[in-house]
């Protein structure tokens, strides 16, 4: 299981995920351009140390990440890209995630383009009480990759 962000545009919000995959033993794949350095102090500080322990890909931009993708999976893999998306078409605790899925969230401030969008195998979303629109990008990541790992047991053993 990994954890895509496309283009992020908050460096707290993508220290927290990658400090999340970190933890949680996730691959993060950072979709660039970012709105923000990799070297960013609150990038850094959100964070922590935790990112030296992270499995980061960066990829140059989406057509990268997509020729790698579906150079690793090809057609018959199992592969699959699960887009977090207000307009998706299914409730995330109605999905049945695969072990080797890909979880995508696009950027803070606009989401992802309708390429993105049609590119993603499923689509999903959280639903939310009348006339609110969405969680922060990093509580929605949290919570749908939680349902994930539970799914398929592959959050880590404890101690």
């Amino acid at each position: 299981m990994r954890l895509a962000l496309y283009q992020p545009d908050i460096p707290q919000n993508a220290g927290s995920l990658m400090r999340l995959g970190a933890c949680l033993g996730v691959g993060i794949d950072v979709i660039e351009p970012c709105g923000f350095l990799l070297t960013d102090r609150n990038f850094r500080r959100a964070g922590m140390d935790y990112l030296k322990s992270a499995d980061i890909r960066r990829h140059a931009s989406w057509n990268r990440f997509r020729d790698g993708f579906s150079a690793d999976g090809g057609p018959n893999s199992g592969k699959r890209l699960v887009l977090l998306t207000t307009r998706g078409a299914m409730a995330y605790a109605d999905f049945a995630f695969e072990a080797s899925d890909t979880l995508l969230v696009g950027r803070e401030s606009a989401g992802v383009p309708d390429e993105v969008h049609e590119a993603a195998d499923a689509r999903l979303v959280i639903p939310l009480q009348p006339g609110l629109r969405s969680l922060n990008v990093a509580q929605a990541a949290a919570m749908v990759l939680g349902e994930a790992l539970r799914q398929t047991s592959l959050f880590p053993q404890a101690a």
